[in-house]
């Protein structure tokens, strides 16, 4: 199946240089090209995209907030953010606005054509770096021993304790396989039970999880 993907960049070099990337592979699909988050949101409406690389900084409209429009209007659309920008506003903005994944320009083309192909299937692609500085962030907010439970941290109640460590796992930046690896299990049943948490907390997709499992105190540094 081909993957079909839309190209949102201010700079025409690198939509070149992407396009050159992604049309050499047989399973991905160049379906559009946008030089800014308006012209963006406006192209993935009526092309409907799998994925989008979308960059940061453009001019009028930018990427966080072409990314938080596309995700609303666009729910199987997949949005993989691209910057130079190694700063934490960016990958959590991002992150924040429903993206599926964040990578730094620079990233070597495997590891883009990867993710691409990853966020395509609803896996989720986050820069080990970032990952990192998310635990660093959060772990910081954590709250007092004895403080009571959040309205947020209640709904963690529902899981079960197997969905519970599936959910950890995912924090920690494991993929399906490694997360079955871990905690030996079967991968479809990883699967199983990541849908299963999507659905009883309301997340959209894994990179929600991530920042939920963090928001609510479910991961703490080593």
């Amino acid at each position: 199946m081909t993957i079909r993907v839309l190209l949102v960049d201010d700079q025409p070099l690198l939509r070149v240089a992407f396009t050159l990337v992604l049309d050499s592979q047989p399973d991905l699909e160049v379906a559009g090209e946008a030089e800014d988050g308006a012209e963006a949101v406006r192209l993935a409406t009526r092309l409907r995209p799998d994925v989008v690389l979308m960059d940061v900084r453009m001019p009028g409209l930018d990427g966080i907030e072409a990314t938080r429009q596309i995700v609303e209007q666009c729910p199987d659309t997949q949005v993989l953010i691209l910057t130079t920008f190694d700063l934490d506003e960016y990958a959590f903005a991002g992150l924040r606005a429903g993206a599926s994944g964040f990578l730094l320009k620079n990233a070597q083309p495997d590891e883009l054509l990867s993710a691409i192909r990853s966020v395509a299937a609803g896996d989720a692609v986050v820069a080990p770096r970032i990952t990192r500085r998310l635990l660093d962030t959060f772990a910081s907010q954590l709250p007092a021993d004895g403080a009571g439970p959040t309205r947020s941290e209640q709904a963690v109640e529902a899981l079960t304790t197997r969905e519970r460590s599936v959910l950890v796992q995912i924090a920690r930046g494991l993929s399906n396989a490694e997360v079955a690896a871990e905690l030996y299990l079967a991968e479809a049943t990883v699967k199983t039970h990541v849908s299963r948490i999507l659905l009883k907390l309301g997340l959209r997709d894994r990179v929600q999880a991530v920042v939920y499992a963090y928001e609510n105190h479910l991961v703490r540094p080593a």
